[in-house]
């Protein structure tokens, strides 16, 4: 008895230091990217490397903010992350709501259909996806980056998934009452979605933010460059800021965590509040 307390005391101890471990390779990246932040040019490529600063140097988020295009990018991001995410949960509620909850003909061949698209990378669709905004006049405008990933395959399989959990007796009650169709929608489903939407606007916002290869292809005005595509544009033959572009990677993150933090409280409210109505 002792000695298998033992053995699950050293098991748990040795999974925690792993676990510590994998943390501690994962995140060190990042808090060297904020210290080098602080950094004078010459302290970045210093050997021995140093992890602190020498001083609290804040010249590079003056350069990043007086002598390049950063706030615009940072603005561009925002608007194009919040556009695209708000679209695509809508979208891939409704549709997983029609593919949960409604019987029409083919609906199960149509789903394996979406689903197919998952197995198609962006870069089979790049040279299509263009070839369509040339021919709607979209290149170099926001609609570009928003509007091609409104509907997203992971999105209406997550949902529809979710959705399969809700009671049809819930839906059929709205519709009793007198709701119609859209009222049972937006007054029913969509709040009952509300754990699945914040996971998705998590997933769908992050995605945006990331996105570079797309905005490359589109995108060649300046001031309507995302933070991904416009901050590797301060590493050229004649400019070397790195102490900038790490400012404007550290800066960058910071959404991401906002809307992370944002979505984890409301979908632990949903949660809870689910538990005590049960």
């Amino acid at each position: 008895m002792v000695g298998n307390r033992a053995q699950t005391r050293i098991l748990q101890v040795a999974v925690n230091g792993v676990l510590l471990f994998a943390v501690f390779l994962l995140i060190m990246p990042y808090l060297y990217m904020i210290s080098a932040s602080f950094k004078e040019g010459n302290e970045i490529f210093s050997i021995p490397i140093e992890v602190l600063p020498q001083g609290l140097h804040l010249g590079n988020y003056r350069i990043l903010f007086e002598e390049t295009n950063f706030p615009r990018w940072f603005l561009n991001s925002v608007f194009v992350g919040l556009s695209r995410m708000a679209i695509a949960v809508i979208v891939s509620v409704m549709a997983g709501y029609a593919f949960a909850k409604f019987e029409f003909r083919f609906k199960n061949l149509l789903f394996v259909f979406v689903l197919a698209t998952l197995t198609l990378p962006i870069y089979v669709l790049i040279v299509p996806l263009y070839d369509m905004m040339v021919t709607l006049g979209w290149t170099d405008r926001y609609v570009a980056l928003i509007l091609p990933f409104a509907a997203q395959a992971i999105g209406v399989f997550l949902a529809r998934q979710y959705l399969l959990s809700i009671p049809d007796e819930i839906l059929d009650a709205a519709r009793v009452d007198g709701a119609t169709e859209w009222g049972v929608f937006w007054r029913v489903v969509l709040p009952l979605s509300t754990p699945v939407m914040a996971v998705l606007g998590i997933l769908f916002f992050t995605t945006a933010w990331n996105d570079f290869i797309w905005p490359l292809v589109v995108m060649t005005e300046d001031n309507k460059f995302p933070v991904a595509l416009g901050l590797p544009t301060l590493l050229g033959p004649y400019s070397q800021e790195y102490g900038a572009v790490m400012a404007g990677a550290f800066l960058s993150t910071l959404p991401i965590i906002i809307v992370f933090l944002i979505a984890q409280r409301r979908f632990i409210e949903a949660l809870t509040a689910g538990a005590v109505k049960g």
